[in-house]
């Protein structure tokens, strides 16, 4: 028998990005194991940063995360202390899912984990 998935989980992170630079805060997180993708970046939600650090994203294959930043003096300025930048990391189940949000909940730089249905 052949399970048909609708769709597939997906985990959206809140990550503190402040004192660090660029995507750095981003590769710091330690990746869940059986993640299909993963994502970072303003699209996913932001809070505390000025525009120009609101400029780019990074996607994962897993396991390492990437980036490439354009080059210039914001991306050399640490993001400001309360900013945060939003991540998405897809599952293939439900409960991977579940299990991912607790796995991220526990890293510093994790500030909220949730599904998204």
């Amino acid at each position: 028998m052949v399970k048909d998935f609708d769709f597939m989980p997906i985990v959206r992170l809140k990550i503190d990005v402040a004192g660090t630079v660029g995507d750095e805060a981003w590769r710091e997180i330690k990746q869940f194991d059986q993640i299909q993708s993963a994502d970072f970046g303003p699209q996913f939600g932001s809070g505390g940063l000025v525009p120009s650090h609101v400029a780019t994203a990074a996607s994962a294959v897993p396991p390492k995360p990437a980036l490439s930043l354009p080059k210039g003096e914001a991306w050399r300025n640490p993001y400001p202390k309360g900013a945060w930048i939003g991540a998405e990391i897809r599952l293939q189940t439900p409960l991977l899912a579940q299990y991912a949000v607790s796995y991220y909940l526990e890293q510093d730089r994790v500030l909220d984990a949730d599904v998204v249905e």
